[in-house]
């Protein structure tokens, strides 16, 4: 659905579609739900559609765009499941120019409880071409991997150990920042559940974090936030309210624990606002503020 095609949804649906994908309901009781919000020239089959992502829509960097090089790649993660599963991707031109490569900071970009979807790995396409070298591990990689479906993803992930997922992730940020081709500094942002593990891995990690930047993510627990080392920034919707009730307790604890961080509220925008390829969530202003602020943040404490 192109941006003039696009129809607005009823908020409420919006928010039944998050319920959906976060496995808290099932595919019936959203599409019975959906027909709840049916109004004057949406039936539920529109509503339906329009609330689900679009990933070729969605994507701003094709997948064999002559300016990156990317590839999957699979290291251990002996605390977490054994191994891990990810998507490596590095500018064509830090590699082309010379027989040694050249170090670039690195950017662990973590998903939404889907899975490695198409969306993700189009963001760390995005960070490449930002000069960065960029790693989105697959956190269902313990069971096949993302399925190429958002709803079997978010069913598969609710039945993972979140213990050893977030052990999967310490150890892609680890290997990450021992490449040989990594200067040695590494951030993180990530999306929903992947802004709470930016939120935990700035508490795991300390000093070997230089920054996060998680978007829409639960604040890690409020007496840990004095282990972070990292410069942290935040991004919420205004609309997704659960988060920011959140925040102000850890807006607080940062503060409080003279963390360098920042925190953004964007106006108009709802849990998912970053997701282009669901474009019902997606608010373009509030994206595109929120990545240039998140390149700014990366280039000044990760890449300095």
């Amino acid at each position: 659905m192109s941006s003039k095609e696009r129809r607005t949804v009823p908020p409420e649906a919006i928010g039944l579609y998050n319920d959906y994908i976060h496995g808290e309901i099932s595919r019936r009781d959203f599409l019975e739900g959906a027909k709840k919000y049916a109004v004057l020239g949406l039936t539920a089959g529109t509503i339906v559609q329009a609330l689900m992502p679009d990933y070729a829509m969605g994507q701003q960097i094709s997948r064999d765009d002559e300016r990156i090089t990317a590839s999957y790649v699979t290291l251990p993660s002996p605390q977490g499941h054994g191994f891990i599963k990810g998507y490596l991707v590095r500018p064509f031109s830090a590699d082309s120019r010379s027989e040694t490569p050249a170090k670039l900071p690195g950017i662990v970009v973590v998903h939404e409880n889907r899975g490695l979807n198409p969306h993700t790995e189009d963001v760390a396409r995005r960070f490449a071409l930002a000069n960065f070298m960029a790693f989105a591990p697959d956190g269902l990689t313990s069971v096949g991997g993302y399925p190429a479906d958002d709803y079997q993803g978010g069913q598969l992930f609710s039945q993972l150990d979140r213990a050893k997922v977030f052990e999967d992730m310490v150890a892609s940020a680890l290997w990450l920042k021992n490449r040989q081709d990594c200067s040695g500094k590494i951030g993180i942002t990530g999306f929903c559940f992947g802004g709470g593990i930016s939120n935990q891995m700035a508490v795991r990690l300390g000093e070997e974090l230089a920054a996060a930047a998680p978007f829409y993510g639960g604040p890690p627990p409020i007496e840990d936030v004095p282990k972070i080392r990292a410069a942290v920034l935040v991004h919420h919707g205004a609309l997704d309210t659960g988060h920011i009730e959140r925040w102000q307790a850890y807006d607080q604890a940062l503060r409080d624990a003279n963390v360098t961080y920042e925190g953004h509220i964007y106006a108009n925008a709802v849990h998912g606002f970053f997701n282009d390829a669901t474009p019902e969530r997606y608010n373009e202003a509030a994206a595109t503020e929120a990545w240039t602020r998140t390149i700014d943040w990366f280039n000044k404490y990760v890449r300095a």
